[in-house]
């Protein structure tokens, strides 16, 4: 009786063992299509974002205050300053308009100056990443 509860677990070990060869996985092919135009695309935000991060810019701030105010303000320095680029910031409590991504403090200081003109309150910043 002894010989067979020994030989039982070697017996187990090796059949499944054996059946662990002969059993596979699913296999399949998988056929990946990829526009061309799109890893184009990736490698161009690639560069971008290599190129320019949070904070190294620059920006202008030409308001704070209340949300239809930063609207209004907004809108109405992108049509005076067609080239630069504005967004709203909430920062509580207030809506804050910042324009213009600048590299360097000299473009950014030049432009403050053009813009000081018509928005008085207007002052230079440079963000702090949050991330």
């Amino acid at each position: 009786m002894r010989i067979l509860t020994i030989q039982s677990p070697f017996f187990h070990i090796a059949y499944l063992s054996i059946l662990g060869l002969k059993i596979s996985a699913q296999e399949t092919k998988i056929n990946l299509q990829q526009n061309p135009k799109f890893e184009q695309l990736l490698n161009e935000k690639r560069k971008i974002n290599s190129s320019l991060t949070v904070n190294e810019t620059y920006k202008i701030q030409i308001f704070s205050g209340v949300s239809d105010k930063a609207k209004n303000t907004l809108n109405e320095c992108k049509q005076l300053f067609t080239d630069l680029d504005g967004t709203i910031v909430f920062n509580t409590p207030n809506y804050k308009v910042w324009m213009g991504n600048f590299r360097n403090r000299i473009d950014a200081e030049k432009k403050l100056v053009e813009i000081k003109k018509t928005y008085t309150n207007a002052f230079l910043i440079k963000p702090k990443n949050k991330f």
